[in-house]
């Protein structure tokens, strides 16, 4: 819905006559940091290259927000606010047609990965978009502004072009700035759910990966070393992998009383009792008796002490290579706004998940297209009155975020980014998935692009 100014402390919306648009102006575009240091970008990248991509490769489409009850508008609903237009360094494009039986896939599309309200990993679609520094992705808004447990925005965010199965042909992009709409970042408006993040310069591991054997010290007990077990797991700034707690144990070390050094023993193995001491309680800083003896289950080896627990595994060790700019890589989409409702549009993304009735169309690890000319709709369950809708079978969590691109140009595989799926749907209930749905693209939006696509992000190596 579009938002109207407040007069005098009286919203303009109650006054009919006077009702005003209320412009996203560069002051009002929130912007939040996703990653705004150097070394906060590093760690983001070395946790997702990490433990040979693990986390990539068990990443699962988002869901939240993606199967929604919509409907066609045929009176009222959007509205463009003033000329038809496009900007982009793209050029203009012939209109490719709807009925090609070869379609090449734009190098723009890809995926953008973050840890959920869940603190899983989670990925979105997306797709580059030319701005000022080459450096700009477009998606949907709930998939970098965190709506599930309104921690403002999503963890770990980058974005791949190109993601298969663990591969990253262009390298990882750490997400810098995302900026929205107010209406969105305030009200979570339906209307205005989009994004445009700026993203660092590109990076490659140069160690492929490497891991380093880490462990930890002793600790008295089993508790403690799990806790700290717990620790390093939460920690996700470096490169955790295969950590477990284990039982330490030591050798015996004989000598005359009181020449020992804190947990050594004074006395040759074999001249004492299970359990005594030859010297006081408290002598001995390094231990306490009931430390020497194991806990039920674990088998001390022989001519040796149990000392407590530690964690061990591997830590990430791995070198980050700069390899430019997002666009210099794989180039960028232009930008659509205020387009006539019936436009032809295609649709790029990675659709996964199942139709209502449990067939799996899609699997989301390959990039699909659509087609479809564009009507007004509306998901009033999204705070979505002026939606615009296209038939498409894109199915599920993993199309969210899917470019819409106005004058798709086959060959040079570049046209205009026209809206982003926010949502599908079943709208005339045979339970298979028929419609999917974007804000629609006015002079707002492109207030809110202009915003993001003149800030410069840099390298973070």
């Amino acid at each position: 819905m579009k938002r109207t100014l407040a007069l005098g402390g009286i919203a303009a919306g109650l006054l009919a006559s006077a009702a005003i648009a209320a412009p996203a102006q560069a002051d009002s575009i929130p912007s939040v940091n996703l990653a705004n240091t150097n070394l906060a970008a590093q760690q983001v990248a070395a946790f997702w290259f990490g433990q040979a991509k693990a986390n990539l490769i068990n990443a699962t489409p988002y869901a939240v927000e993606t199967t929604v009850p919509t409907k066609h508008v045929s009176t009222g609903g959007v509205s463009a606010d003033d000329k038809a237009g496009v900007v982009g360094s793209s050029g203009d494009q012939k209109a490719a047609s709807g009925n090609l039986k070869n379609v090449n896939l734009p190098k723009t599309t890809g995926k953008v990965f973050f840890i959920g309200a869940d603190k899983k990993p989670h990925w979105c679609s997306a797709t580059s978009v030319q701005g000022q520094y080459k450096n700009l992705v477009a998606t949907a808004g709930h998939c970098v502004y965190d709506t599930e447990s309104n921690a403002t925005t999503l963890d770990k965010w980058v974005f791949i072009p190109g993601y298969y199965e663990g591969k990253t042909p262009w390298g990882i992009y750490v997400g810098k700035t995302a900026y929205t709409h107010y209406d969105y970042s305030v009200y979570e408006d339906g209307d205005r759910d989009y994004a445009f993040v700026t993203v660092y310069n590109g990076v490659i591991p140069t160690e492929n990966g490497t891991h380093g054997r880490f462990v930890s010290k002793t600790f008295a007990s089993k508790w403690d070393a799990l806790k700290y077990k717990a620790k390093l797991e939460a920690d996700k700034t470096t490169g955790w992998s295969k950590l477990a707690v284990e039982p330490v144990f030591g050798d015996w070390k004989p000598g005359k009383p009181g020449d020992h050094k804190p947990g050594d023993w004074d006395h040759k193995p074999g001249d004492h009792k299970p359990g005594d001491w030859d010297h006081k309680p408290g002598d001995n800083k390094a231990a306490a008796p009931q430390e020497l003896k194991a806990p039920e289950g674990i088998t001390v080896p022989q001519g040796k002490r149990f000392l407590g627990w530690r964690v061990v595994g591997f830590k990430l060790s791995i070198g980050l290579k700069d390899v430019g700019t997002l666009g210099s890589n794989v180039g960028g989409q232009g930008l659509a706004y205020n387009q006539k409702i019936g436009t032809g549009i295609f649709e790029f993304g990675y659709p996964s998940g199942s139709h209502p009735d449990g067939n799996y169309a899609f699997t989301g690890k390959t990039q699909k297209w659509a087609y479809g000319k564009t009507f007004k709709a509306a998901a009033p369950s999204m705070k979505a009155e002026e939606l615009v809708g296209i038939k498409s079978s894109f199915t599920g969590e993993g199309s969210i975020g899917s470019a819409w691109l106005y004058r798709y140009s086959n060959t040079k595989r570049l046209g205009y980014l026209n809206g982003v799926t926010i949502a599908v749907s079943d709208t005339d209930g045979n339970n298979r998935i028929d419609t999917n749905v974007s804000p629609y693209f006015d002079g707002e939006t492109l207030a809110v692009y202009k915003q993001a696509a003149a800030n410069w992000s840099g390298k973070i190596v």
